[in-house]
């Protein structure tokens, strides 16, 4: 599952906490997804900017923002997410550096449909043997696969992993997004729509083609 950061006022002692945590487990979020929730705290779009620079400077990869105005987003923000299952930062009991850390799951398989308004967020692939419904959304650090019809919005590669893939059975999703670069509908070609297909990034330039 993502982390949910929910910043507090003042920021400057919310950042100071975080770096508490940091220095006891420096690797503790490394190449982890991370939602961050905006609820508690009023911020201009230049704030928000400011805020999501300061986490990527302490090496936290910021994948979608929760609590927020969606007129507050800029082009270049993460995508708003809506009701991620997530755990907070401030509830987290981070683990000594020298324990050895839990074996983590290389996959998620999804065995019904994501129906619509669903949200989910997983470290490694996401495999879905149904449909993704309208207005459901999956997050993923990995690559995500969808034996049915991709609708709603899905975004893999959410941990700095450029080389993630999307595929489905047949295209139809409202955003597809890999590693911080997004397509939505209305810049998907015609011709994929409704058929299998495949999503990758070729540099800064993201791909979808045909599945034959």
């Amino acid at each position: 599952m993502a982390f949910c950061f929910t910043p507090e006022a003042p920021l400057e002692a919310w950042l100071a906490e975080l770096d508490t945590h940091i220095a006891r487990s420096p690797n503790f979020f490394a190449g982890r997804p991370v939602v961050l929730d905006l609820a508690k705290v009023k911020l201009n779009p230049g704030e928000i900017a400011g805020l999501i620079e300061e986490l990527r400077r302490r090496g936290i990869r910021v994948m979608g923002l929760e609590g927020v105005d969606a007129k507050s987003l800029r082009a270049e923000f993460p995508p708003l997410i809506h009701h991620t299952r997530a755990r907070h930062v401030q509830e987290l009991t981070i683990p000594a550096e020298t324990e050895p850390p839990a074996p983590k799951p290389a996959s998620l398989i999804i065995e019904q449909p994501v129906r619509s308004g669903q949200a989910i967020a997983f470290e490694g692939d996401i495999t879905v043997l149904g449909s993704v419904g309208s207005a459901a959304e999956l997050v993923a650090g990995g690559s995500i696969h969808v034996y049915g019809t991709l609708r709603g919005r899905v975004m893999a590669g959410c941990a700095g992993n450029p080389r993630a893939r999307i595929f489905c059975q047949k295209i139809d999703a409202e955003l597809i997004g890999i590693n911080g670069y997004y397509r939505t509908i209305e810049e998907i070609d015609e011709t994929l729509r409704h058929r299998p297909a495949q999503a990758w990034l070729d540099g800064d330039d993201m791909k979808i083609t045909a599945l034959q």
